[in-house]
């Protein structure tokens, strides 16, 4: 593992402050990232707000570059990324605007962020994709001058990413690959520096589970099964406490291939079509 410095110079125009706030989710913590040349500067995401330190590192930064605030962009909903936003807007910038995606069924306060929208301060014209999966108000960013990404937690430094659809995820990662960055800054973990080989591993990897999981249910045609009779054919050797986790796994697999008419669910059983 990585061990990521509080605060590194990432870019000319990008600079990261760690979230400091590490746990098995977070990994490290989340990564916030400071965006720009200029007085006026772009900050994406805010920690989960819980943490002094983090405060104390932005501030630091900030008055070190002797710059403000211009805009807080969040890359979706979640605490952890959300989180500081109100302590930033009270102790640095209480003008500072606030945008973020909207979905209509999570009403928010913040300013509108919509898809394609650009977002620019001195040195840093950033362009917005709403990629959902991991949420269904996830955004990435695209920063122009470097043809570099801001990932959230669609793509992580370390490890494979969480999604709540995995049919709208698998689009996501296509829109990211069809970007061909040519550096990725993820929500958590370490820069990557091989963006597409990243990308391609996600997607073959996700790919792979589903053959897995057709398979079994194709050798198995006419018995109808559920997620658990899934997790237990496919998944070798797993420890029994990570059964449910692999089982909402398979779930979302499965929910998927529903989607694009590959199976089909009678109450909570399964089987091919």
């Amino acid at each position: 593992m990585n061990i990521l410095p509080r605060i590194s110079q990432l870019s000319p125009r990008v600079i990261h402050i760690l979230g400091c706030n590490p746990g098995p989710f977070t990994l490290q913590g989340t990564n916030t990232y400071l965006i720009g040349t200029g007085k006026r500067r772009i900050l994406l995401d805010t920690g989960d707000g819980q943490v002094p330190e983090y405060f104390d590192l932005l501030q630091s930064v900030l008055k070190e570059q002797q710059a403000t605030l211009d805009h807080i962009l969040v890359s979706h909903w979640h605490p952890d990324h959300v989180g500081g936003v109100e302590k930033i807007q009270q102790s640095i910038n209480k003008d500072c605007k606030v945008s973020k995606f909207h979905i209509e069924d999570r009403p928010t306060e913040f300013e509108k962020l919509t898809d394609g929208q650009e977002v620019s301060v001195e040195g840093a014209n950033l362009k917005v994709y709403h990629t959902p999966g991991h949420s269904t108000d996830h955004i990435i960013l695209h920063l122009k001058e470097e043809n570099s990404l801001f990932s959230g937690d669609c793509i992580l430094g370390e490890g494979t990413a969480v999604f709540e659809d995995l049919y709208d995820y698998m689009n996501s990662l296509k829109t990211i690959l069809g970007l061909n960055p040519s550096k990725i800054y993820p929500g958590h973990g370490p820069s990557i520096e091989d963006p597409i080989q990243r990308i391609e591993y996600y997607i073959h990897h996700r790919n792979e589970r589903e053959r897995q999981i057709l398979e079994y249910l194709s050798s198995n045609h006419g018995n109808k099964m559920s997620a658990m009779d899934i997790v237990k054919g496919i998944y070798e050797n797993l420890d029994s406490s990570l059964y449910l986790a692999a089982e909402r796994n398979v779930e979302l697999h499965l929910k998927k291939l529903e989607k694009e008419g590959k199976v089909k669910k009678l109450a909570i059983l399964w089987s091919t079509i």
